[in-house]
């Protein structure tokens, strides 16, 4: 099963959904979902923020910061996932950023990515990759990271509901 219809299997059986906000991506997180039959149950939509100032306007990364650090950074990642998530009304946001090439950005090489995940009950998590390769693959990758750390996460965050319902057993 592909990462992406891993992903929407856990959402389904959650009765949850998904919102995406993608830079370096460009929607191919969203049409990674989008290929797999019945991703409409679950998959909100996608934001494809490619210019800084619409992750600031439209999906509230707090300008500030995207002056000081540039918009390939950590806490950036985050609040993308966090408002995508919020502007969509999705259960779960995810994000990626990143410099897929040819030059460096924000005084960060090549190769540099950050996705991240927002979910339910305060869960925020953001990982940092240093992909090599082309830029088609560079992007490629972070599809297949950003996939697999949500899967992580809705993995984990079964496991956790899972124990409280059974008191703690």
């Amino acid at each position: 099963m592909s990462g992406a219809a891993e992903v929407l299997r856990r959402l389904q059986e959650r009765g949850e959904t998904l919102a995406v906000a993608e830079s370096l991506t460009g929607g191919l997180v969203a049409a990674e979902l989008t290929s797999v039959a019945g991703a409409s149950r679950s998959f909100r939509g996608s934001v494809t923020a490619y210019a800084t100032s619409l992750k600031r306007d439209v999906l509230g990364v707090d300008g500030a910061l995207l002056a000081e650090r540039g918009a390939v950074d950590p806490d950036v990642a985050g609040a993308m996932a966090a408002g995508v998530r919020r502007v969509l009304g999705a259960d779960w946001g995810v994000s990626t950023t990143g410099v897929a090439g040819p030059d460096a950005q924000d005084g960060k090489p090549v190769g540099t990515v950050f996705v991240a995940v927002s979910g339910p009950g305060g869960v925020q998590n953001v990982a940092e990759l240093r992909l090599n390769g082309g830029r088609a693959d560079i992007r490629k990758k972070s599809v297949r990271s950003l996939l697999e750390l949500l899967s992580g996460e809705l993995g984990e965050n079964a496991r956790a509901q899972d124990t409280e319902q059974n008191g703690g057993n």
